[in-house]
């Protein structure tokens, strides 16, 4: 029994973020409806759509740890675990995108989880450099920064191909947009 109420809490999770990521003002009973469950069933599980939606984040911040963690950032060559944690992290933001969104709220546990992401790529960055992917002098504050801005606005271009929204951001990571022409600042 416990196997199959997981399974209907994911069912509704799934329908949720497909549901709201159409149309954030839909029902519990459009999302009950797209879960091929009854309304009574999404309420027995969820008391509001506020804890449904906490839940769905939840999930997702959950889901976005996973996916850093199964790249062995710590473990793999440098440019292989930047490719392979913009690659996971993207598939999760481009399949959770509303959830994701909704994620960075004050819930103690997704501070929690998003920190020791964040201590993960510091160290994951930390490597870059030390391979000679970044520059000796790279500020590594403003290259994440950077990384997270890139990854936001690939998941929010509309191409859901995970892998190439990955070769894109990391190659404009390391090696931008323009020419080595110009480099220097205009006096």
């Amino acid at each position: 029994m416990r196997s199959d109420a997981e399974r209907t809490v994911r069912q509704i999770l799934e329908a949720a973020e497909r549901v709201l990521s159409r149309n954030p003002a839909a029902t519990m009973e459009q999302i009950a409806e797209e879960a091929g469950v009854a309304r009574t069933t999404v309420h027995r599980r969820f008391a509001s759509r506020d804890a449904l939606v906490g839940a769905m984040a939840a999930w997702a911040t959950r889901r976005f740890a996973d996916a850093v963690e199964a790249a062995h950032p710590e473990t793999a060559p440098p440019l292989v675990a930047l490719y392979q944690v913009t690659a996971n992290v993207l598939r999760v933001k481009l399949d959770w995108g509303f959830a994701m969104s909704r994620a960075l709220t004050a819930d103690p546990e997704a501070a929690r989880v998003h920190a020791e992401v964040e201590e993960k790529c510091e160290r994951m960055f930390r490597a870059a450099r030390e391979a000679g992917l970044l520059r000796p002098d790279a500020d590594l504050g403003w290259a994440r920064r950077v990384y997270y801005a890139l990854i936001h606005e690939a998941a929010q271009s509309g191409d859901g191909d995970a892998d190439a929204l990955a070769t894109r951001v990391v190659d404009t990571l390391l090696r931008g947009v323009g020419t080595t022409q110009g480099l220097t600042a205009p006096r």
